[in-house]
């Protein structure tokens, strides 16, 4: 498998390489005498679009609800005048339903359709946490707030609002364009990609799939670095951890007590570093990006390529958890609970445990792994599966096979992207999150993840306080959405 998908990538680089080459040298201006280039008209919609999809709860919790949302995005299609037979709000629970919006080709299009995937959920904020609150669309110092700012409600609105531009403008395109909003990517019963790809696959197949779930343009205090696209994904997985005790009086303390036990071990996984690994995808990551950093990181890249690796490079670079979360697998404990009482000694405690698998390695496989490093018999160790069931094992699967470079999407992705942020070398990425393209992947439909979204490199909120977003990012990737949507489609 491993050696498959190097293979597989060694041809995407062979293949893409060139073209970016070809693109990186075109005499754009300079990237501060870019033009924005939607009216005013447009921009006050796509703000009314973003804020009204910030301002309805998409989470999984109780007072959530998903098809709030894509109802509201329904209707603002069917005003817009697109055929009720190409609207479709459907999904396997009343709270969680997806819509399916189709953009019809002019006559009988030769090609399949392009699919955009956009997820609507978001994950749960609390009021007490925030410095704004987190379901208001606040904007203040040149910054959009809210839950979903980042992840990934800018694009979700983007790509409606680009949906509907076309529509205004009377666009015929040459294949049809779908977007799908789906939800449950951010953790629930129901994800919605992974159902419509079972249940409806007649209204999301397509050549390829376009995913803004993923990749983006990488700051550094304000200066881009390098536009990533992802070409493969680590893996998603849960682990739970059950520490059992006999318990008794708490005035009769022992150190053979169950929160004990479980945070030793956690301690252990704190300072357990898992190995190195660098593919054909990283390589090529840390290989652009080192042409556009300076003094010791760009030399600790460079030293991080050579053989042998060198680890002092590499320990430094894993200082930064975006470079250190594209060297290694992560595993991360995020919730813990024990106990029964302020009076006694605690019988049970447990810990979830996050994982982030590097390609060529399997959940079951971690899940030994983390075994090993708590090296305590008595720790139970369970896979806990996004529908929250728990089981001793784990599944065997590993990451996605990167797809083969489509040129039609590589090279209107480039030019464009480069005519937003000149010069800027784009790339192939290992995203270090999850995303749904996985699903479209096993159903043999490539997919390429890309935000158009600029961030700084210690400014990524998604899933944080006081998620916010730059308005330029907003309005850039605005552009960027209505024009690679009109390339795609044949202009």
């Amino acid at each position: 498998m491993y050696r498959f998908l190097a293979t597989l990538t060694s041809l995407f680089m062979a293949l893409f390489m060139p073209l970016c080459m070809a693109v990186a040298f075109c005499p754009f201006a300079n990237a501060q005498d870019y033009q924005p280039q939607a009216s005013a008209a447009d921009r006050a919609l796509a703000r009314a679009i973003f804020k009204e999809l910030i301002e309805i709860n998409t989470t999984d919790m109780p007072q959530g609800n998903v098809t709030t949302a894509t109802a509201a995005m329904e209707r603002r299609f069917l005003d817009a005048g697109f055929s009720p037979e190409d609207v479709h709000l459907l999904g396997p629970d009343e709270r969680k339903k997806n819509l399916v919006v189709r953009f019809r080709a002019v006559g009988t299009p030769a090609e399949k359709p392009v699919l955009f995937l956009c997820h609507m959920d978001v994950v749960q904020a609390l009021r007490s946490d925030w410095s704004t609150d987190p379901f208001q669309f606040v904007e203040k110092d040149g910054y959009f707030y809210g839950r979903g700012t980042q992840d990934m409600k800018d694009s979700d609105a983007a790509l409606v609002e680009t949906f509907l531009h076309l529509r205004r403008e009377g666009y015929k395109p040459h294949r049809d364009l779908i977007l799908a909003l789906t939800a449950d990517e951010e953790g629930g019963k129901f994800n919605g990609a992974d159902w419509l790809v079972r249940e409806h696959r007649d209204l999301v197949d397509a050549a390829f799939v376009v995913n803004p779930d993923a990749g983006g343009i990488e700051l550094e205090h304000g200066r881009p670095l390098v536009a990533e696209v992802e070409a493969t994904e680590k893996l998603y997985a849960d682990y739970q951890l059950t520490a059992t005790n006999r318990g008794g009086h708490s005035s009769l303390p022992r150190p053979d007590n169950a929160i004990y036990e479980l945070t030793a071990s956690l301690d252990r996984l704190a300072a357990y570093a898992f190995p190195i690994e660098l593919n054909e995808v990283t390589r090529t990551y840390f290989a652009n990006l080192a042409a556009q950093e300076t003094g010791t990181t760009a030399a600790d890249m460079r030293a991080i390529l050579a053989t042998p690796l060198d680890t002092a490079a590499a320990g430094r670079l894993s200082a930064e958890p975006a470079f250190n979360a594209r060297l290694r697998t992560t595993c991360v404990a995020t919730r813990l609970s024990g106990g029964h009482a302020n009076n006694a000694l605690p019988q049970t405690a447990q810990a979830i445990v996050n994982c982030r698998i590097m390609p060529g390695h399997s959940p079951e496989e971690i899940r030994k792994q983390l075994i090993s490093i708590f090296g305590d018999p008595q720790l139970n160790v369970e896979y806990f599966s996004s529908l929250g069931d728990i089981s001793a094992t784990a599944p065997d699967r590993k990451a996605i096979v990167p797809p083969a470079p489509i040129e039609e999407v590589w090279g209107p992705l480039t030019t464009l992207t480069q005519a937003i942020w000149p010069g800027l070398p784009v790339t192939p990425v290992m995203e270090t999150g999850a995303s749904d393209s996985i699903y479209f992947a096993q159903a043999g439909i490539p997919s390429y993840g890309f935000s158009a979204i600029a961030l700084e490199r210690d400014d990524v909120r998604a899933h944080g306080r006081d998620e916010r977003l730059p308005l330029d990012s907003y309005w850039k990737s605005l552009d960027f959405w209505y024009a690679f949507a009109k390339k795609l489609g044949g202009d």
